[in-house]
């Protein structure tokens, strides 16, 4: 099981866009899903070879993923033809 610190959104950022002291990093969207309302933050550094982000999903147990949540996960089904 990890630490509630290794769950965190300021963990996560500093795991995945390792900001320095030189890299700002800046909230360039926050909002909830359509589907669930959970939350989800968008998280940018800009470099001199460019800018980079990251979606952030809050998750029910309250740590925050780079992946949504299993339920808000958009599904796609096939529908039998008919003969």
């Amino acid at each position: 099981m990890r630490a509630a610190s290794e769950q965190s959104l300021r963990f996560l950022v500093e795991k995945w866009l390792a900001p320095g002291p030189a890299v700002p990093v800046h909230v360039t969207e926050f909002s909830r899903t359509r589907l669930g309302g959970r939350r989800y933050v968008r998280v940018e550094t800009s470099l001199e070879a460019g800018s980079r982000g990251l979606f952030f999903f809050r998750h029910d147990d309250g740590c925050w993923c780079v992946f949504p949540p299993t339920a808000d996960t958009p599904k796609m089904f096939a529908q039998p033809r008919a003969a």
